[in-house]
């Protein structure tokens, strides 16, 4: 059965008994419409269904006010609070986002690229998928409206981009497991294409080196960093002929499916083996025992990177220089983490335990 057709301007006009031109005036709030007829114009509408042409309007005055917003899912805390914080600053100007999924996907990439120039948005802030190496989709982009990257980003394209300093969250966190005592530590990392992944593992081996403790690639393991990603990559460590003391995890699922792993062996978290991850993620402030991590400060990612995407949208065709804002993390310290105190409770029970005995 043939569907229904779609309503315009011409039904309400026909309906009311006015011209079209009028109508459309009246749904642009044009001061030269009266305030009976555009209430009318508006309940004719409401009754009859209509949708404005986003696309058409968009084509006749330049601006579509929406905004396409790609990650690689949306069904992580970090991704939904940046979107969170771009709509806050958004929706204050009258602005709406389309949230769109790369699924690490480059085809699907590709693809959610081209339907959003199609859709007319008035542009696109973007977190770049794993797999993605060719940015070519993303320079035609932008020849066409501005563009702006974050947390994901790459040196290929000359555009702005908000960050968090992802060097000096792996420094800091692999520095603090280094003050617990800790001196085989093991990272769990992924890609290297991947920027934010890279400066982890830097951040890692320079707080290594830094301390005077050697690199051992056997401690480095590399996956897609979900929670079962965790689980083979803990499991791994286990066969060497050494345990290491500490887990780093680029990615709290990660450091979940390593302490997991880690609780299923009867190893000890975090007195055997002390655990880190990154990101903040709500689970781990709920985990046995809670998670250290890296907080990546997500909602103000998104908060500056809207400001930032607003400045270039009104510049316009003015030359608009790109702008790089790196965000400082924060170390969230937990009892996953916290070797030091067990250490020093331990020693409390013995000396206790010696003392009763005497």
């Amino acid at each position: 059965m043939a569907g229904k057709s779609k309503t315009t301007i011409h039904d309400i006009a026909s309906k009311l008994n006015i011209t079209a031109s009028t109508v459309s005036r009246a749904l642009n709030n044009n001061p030269r419409i009266s305030e009976t007829t555009k209430k009318a114009v508006q309940k004719a509408a409401k009754q009859l269904g209509y949708q404005p042409n986003n696309i058409a309007a968009a084509l006749r005055h330049g601006r579509s006010h929406i905004i396409g917003i790609i990650v690689p899912t949306a069904d992580r805390t970090f991704f939904a609070s940046v979107v969170r914080g771009v709509e806050e600053i958004a929706n204050k100007i009258g602005y709406k986002v389309i949230i769109c999924q790369s699924y690490d996907n480059y085809n699907t990439e590709v693809q959610t690229v081209d339907a959003l120039l199609s859709a007319r948005v008035d542009g696109i802030i973007a977190s770049i998928g794993k797999n993605t190496e060719d940015f070519s989709h993303y320079k035609r982009a932008q020849e066409k409206l501005p563009l702006l990257l974050f947390d994901r980003t790459t040196d290929k394209l000359e555009v702005s981009q908000v960050v968090i300093d992802d060097f000096l969250g792996g420094y800091k966190i692999t520095e603090h497991l280094i003050e617990q005592g800790c001196r085989r530590i093991a990272h769990f990392t992924s890609s290297k294409k991947v920027s934010i992944y890279k400066e982890r593992l830097r951040g890692y081996t320079e707080a290594l080196k830094d301390h005077g403790i050697p690199f051992d690639q056997a401690l480095v393991v590399e996956s897609n960093m979900q929670l079962e990603d965790g689980r083979t990559s803990m499991e791994a460590l286990l066969k060497l002929d050494q345990l290491p003391d500490a887990v780093f995890s680029a990615s709290d699922y990660g450091a979940m499916g390593a302490m997991q792993v880690l609780k299923e062996r009867k190893i000890r978290i975090p007195q055997e083996v002390a655990l880190a991850g990154f990101m903040n993620e709500p689970f781990t402030s709920f985990s046995d025992p809670p998670l250290t991590t890296v907080d990546q400060l997500s909602i103000s990612m998104g908060n500056v990177a809207a400001e930032l995407f607003f400045e270039q949208l009104k510049a316009g065709d003015k030359k608009h220089l790109p702008q790089r804002t790196v965000l400082k993390p924060e170390i969230i310290i937990r009892q996953s983490s916290l070797k030091r105190d067990y250490a020093k409770d331990d020693k409390e029970q013995q000396e206790g335990y010696i003392s009763l005995k005497a």
